[in-house]
C-alpha cells in the first residue's frame, strides 16, 4: 500500500486544487495526474517530481513540467501515507513564492484544526 493523495477542502467544501487542475489543458491535467500517480505508487519518488520544501513546516512540493509550463502542488502529510494537497499554482519564478508557502501552511493549520 503506497501513499494516498487527497485534496484539501475549504469549510464550504470547495477544493482549490481540483479547481486549479480543472483549469488546465487536457494535456497538462493528464501530466499532473500522472505525476500524482507516481507519488502514490512509488516508494522512492525522484526529487524532480516530489520533494520536501526546505525552511517550511513539513510542506512538500509536487513538481510538474508540461512543455514550457511548470506547475506546483503544495501539500503536507497526515500520518505516514496520506498526502493532503493544499495549494496549486503555475510557477513563473525560480523560487517558490512565499505567498504560496504561507497559503499552504495556513490550510495545513486549518485542516488539522478541524480534525481535533
Amino acid at each position: 500500500m503506497g501513499r494516498e493523495i487527497k485534496f484539501f477542502k475549504t469549510d464550504s467544501g470547495r477544493s482549490p486544487v481540483a479547481d486549479f487542475i480543472d483549469s488546465l489543458s487536457a494535456k497538462q491535467a493528464q501530466k499532473t495526474t500522472w505525476v500524482m500517480k507516481l507519488i502514490e505508487d512509488l516508494e522512492a519518488v525522484p526529487s524532480q517530481y516530489f520533494k520536501k520544501l526546505s525552511n517550511t513546516e513539513d510542506l512538500w512540493e509536487i513538481r510538474i513540467r508540461s512543455g514550457s509550463n511548470n506547475f506546483r502542488l503544495l501539500g503536507f502529510f497526515d500520518g505516514k501515507q496520506l498526502l493532503v494537497v493544499a495549494h496549486a499554482f503555475q510557477k513563473k519564478t525560480q523560487k517558490t513564492p512565499q505567498q504560496a508557502i504561507r497559503l499552504a501552511g495556513k490550510r495545513k493549520k486549518e485542516y488539522f484544526g478541524r480534525k481535533t
